[in-house]
């Protein structure tokens, strides 16, 4: 992939929450810095996202200086929201079938929130990322950490596999909804310059001077059906998916990634691939979550 380089970086400073795209961004053993350190929890301390509630990608977040957020929701002031300090109450959340250790937030800016859902919710911070949730440890070695994220530190998209996707869409019956943008996906990195699906078959890249392992394929869910800017859902690309991305149970789209060094990379950084799986077991990376 001689021309293959990273065209944007994205993060979520809070689990669900609009995407923002930065020129660089530091790369930390648990994922970007200042991705999903905050997420949004239910009355019984469960992790609540754009699966169930669409309209949290109408939230907008801003990082502060020292790990805060300026949050700003429809039809009310923005908040500054500060990391929690000393003597906050703490918390232990559930984020899929894994108990994390917490600590509470802002109150107002959870009040604030709760009422634009109309549902009860408390915006928490993730008390230690180097410590506190495993990777899968089927996918992962052992002591390696994630944020809030799903379950890898970071995801990898590629625009030839969009293109590829997009031109499946264009021949399917929701062809209407096409063509999607790559926020649809919410990555973190964004790589142009290589052919479609090439990534299935990777197992180890560089991004810059910062290397990562490629742990599995990324299964989609409901949230790449929102618009991310009118929380509108439709059918597609789950649709498309299931006709031409199926690895067992999951629908593909992406790559999860644990890197393997720290250090800063940044919009243009050449791409490169140090190891590829063999065909035979690129279908064996789709994993369960």
């Amino acid at each position: 992939m001689p021309n293959a380089e990273l065209t944007s970086l994205h993060v979520y400073p809070v689990k669900g929450t609009r995407g923002l795209t930065l020129p660089e961004a530091t790369v930390e053993p648990w994922g970007l810095a200042g991705d999903r350190r905050w997420m949004l929890v239910d009355a019984e301390d469960r992790c609540i996202t754009q699966r169930g509630f669409p309209t949290l990608a109408l939230i907008s977040v801003t990082p502060l200086p020292g790990g805060g957020l300026r949050l700003a929701v429809p039809g009310q002031d923005p908040w500054e929201v500060p990391v929690p300090g000393p003597g906050a109450p703490a918390a232990t959340v559930e984020i899929w079938k894994d108990k994390v250790r917490a600590v509470v937030g802002d109150a107002a800016a959870s009040a604030g929130v709760s009422s634009f859902l109309g549902r009860e919710v408390r915006l928490v911070h993730l008390a230690d990322p180097a410590r506190d949730r495993l990777v899968d440890q089927e996918f992962a070695a052992p002591g390696e950490t994630v944020s809030f994220a799903d379950g890898y530190p970071l995801l990898v998209t590629t625009t030839g596999s969009l293109d590829a996707l997009n031109a499946l869409i264009a021949e399917g019956d929701h062809a209407a909804e096409g063509p999607l943008p790559m926020e649809r996906f919410r990555p973190n990195l964004v790589v142009s310059g290589t052919g479609a699906w090439d990534e299935d078959a990777w197992a180890r890249v560089a991004v810059g001077e910062v290397t990562f392992k490629v742990a599995k394929m990324c299964g989609r869910c409901v949230v790449t059906t929102t618009d991310q800017r009118t929380a509108e859902r439709g059918r597609e690309p789950l649709r498309t998916l299931s006709r031409h991305r199926r690895f067992g149970s999951q629908l593909v789209f992406g790559q999860n990634l644990i890197p393997e060094s720290t250090g800063t990379v940044r919009a243009g950084d050449p791409v490169t691939v140090l190891a590829r799986r063999p065909v035979a077991a690129v279908s064996a990376t789709a994993g369960t979550r």
